[in-house]
């Protein structure tokens, strides 16, 4: 079940919205948590078992993390971490990596042809959101383990902590201290609850409305970009860059209006990442939630920026070896976290990483997209042949005659069109962030029309449309 679906918008929502506010706010907890396991259960069938397992065990890490907080001896106090990222990288490994490794093993065999037997395996399906919620546990185990948080103590509120639909299966990745206060008390007014319905209005309308159509292009581009000239590879290229904004920010959009129509504050994702003058400012606008994560659990642990250049320069090449083979298990996905790797590397190395440390910001800017655009053929290849194929059309070294693939729809090059001015707009100049910052009456019955507007265009478009899914439910 996903957010841009008829099941979730008329019969799943509907119904856990009646239930959240028709029972005792003592119980509501519960609620969460069991719509969580039904959400879950809805898409992923029987593997909703592996994320109740997880549930367990994390709460379980957790209050013997808090029990050996005050221990004189080293070992007790990182028993409980060492089990918790063993079990959630354990999970994470087996679903989303074991195929990829025995496929590896056996091309390699086949490689030296020395009395191989080939390694045969059926395929693992990938549990949806396992990225996310094994992150989220492990960072919560960690934290209580550090003395940052407590522990919760009642596991009715862990798991709701854990399964929280909104967020469940593709992020934001939210961090306990982020909503520690809110999982007891937590206000839900009418002015807030409008507001999180106006976001989710929001996000549903760049995923559906947006990145769905712009999608078409993409995937006809590189479904065959033998065919394409350079200049039909650049526009597919841009249509893919353009969606998985619309497609992730707009999920997030949606994950945050649905958290604060149930009185929650869930962390902001996106701050329009194609507006950044560096690779450093970039990832400070892009998954913000993720790029948060990976600095505080696995960058800064490394040392940081305290142990020298060199050494500066290798942490964030690890960070973004283990950023890209997080979002697959894929070569391409590998290659992607290295190029971003590199670069900011290289910006480190140069001090290119600050507008306010940059003479002409907009060439700065332009540069980067252009950097950012190319890393993501790598992001949308099926392989790496794929992506080299890709490259070669781009530049102009193979490729065909066409401009627009067969088939393609010209309603998706006016959503690029439009999508596109909403990316590359200066801030100030962006209507729809005027709309939502503004308090003005007038601005907010504006508002209201055209949410409802919209809001109605969107469900005509997921009626008569087959379903979407989101990118980054593969992640």
């Amino acid at each position: 079940m996903v957010f841009s679906s008829v099941s979730f918008l008329f019969y799943f929502l509907p119904v856990v919205l009646l239930a959240y506010f028709l029972v005792r706010p003592a119980w509501r907890n519960f609620v969460l948590l069991l719509s969580g396991l039904v959400f879950y259960l809805w898409g992923a069938g029987e593997i909703v078992f592996i994320l109740m397992l997880s549930i367990a065990l994390n709460w379980v890490f957790g209050l013997m993390a808090a029990a050996a907080r005050d221990s004189g001896e080293r070992w007790r106090r990182n028993l409980p971490v060492i089990a918790s990222v063993i079990v959630n990288l354990g999970i994470l490994g087996y679903f989303k990596y074991t195929n990829f490794f025995v496929a590896q093993i056996n091309h390699l065999g086949e490689i030296t042809r020395a009395g191989f037997m080939p390694v045969y395996l059926a395929p693992i399906l990938l549990p949806i959101g396992v990225s996310f919620f094994t992150f989220q546990a492990m960072s919560y185990v960690i934290d209580v383990a550090q003395g940052r948080v407590e522990p919760l103590q009642n596991p009715v509120d862990f798991g709701m902590y854990i399964a929280m639909f909104p967020q469940l299966v593709a992020g934001p990745i939210v961090r306990y201290h982020e909503i520690a206060p809110q999982i007891h008390r937590r206000g839900v007014t009418w002015e807030g609850f409008s507001a999180g319905m106006v976001r989710f209005i929001h996000g549903l309308v760049k995923k559906v409305v947006f990145a769905d159509s712009i999608g078409l292009l993409a995937d006809q581009a590189f479904k065959a970009p033998e065919r394409l000239s350079a200049a039909g590879a650049w526009l597919g290229l841009l249509a893919f860059t353009i969606q998985v904004y619309f497609d992730f920010s707009g999920y997030s959009d949606m994950a945050i209006g649905l958290g604060q129509m149930f009185g929650f504050r869930l962390p902001e994702n996106f701050n329009r990442p194609y507006s950044a003058v560096s690779f450093t400012d970039f990832w400070r606008r892009w998954h913000m939630t993720l790029s948060h994560w990976f600095r505080d659990y696995v960058y800064i642990p490394l040392g940081g920026s305290r142990r020298g250049p060199w050494r500066t320069y290798l942490n964030l090449v690890i960070v973004f070896f283990l950023v890209g083979f997080w979002h697959g298990a894929n070569w391409t996905f590998v290659v992607f976290g290295l190029y971003h790797g590199f670069w900011m590397s290289l910006e480190r190395a140069t001090g290119r990483r600050f507008a306010g440390e940059m003479k002409h910001p907009l060439v700065r800017r332009a540069l980067t997209f252009f950097l950012i655009l190319l890393g993501m053929t790598l992001f949308r290849a099926e392989n790496m042949h794929q992506a080299w194929t890709y490259y070669q059309t781009l530049f102009g070294l193979r490729g065909g005659t066409q401009f627009l693939a067969p088939g393609t729809d010209w309603q998706g090059l006016v959503f690029l069109a439009l999508g596109s001015l909403v990316v590359f707009l200066p801030d100030n100049l962006v209507v729809g962030r005027l709309l939502e910052q503004s308090e003005k009456r007038a601005v907010a019955w504006m508002r209201l029309g055209l949410a409802t507007v919209a809001l109605t265009f969107a469900i005509m478009l997921i009626v008569s449309r087959n379903y979407t899914p989101f990118i980054y439910f593969q992640f």
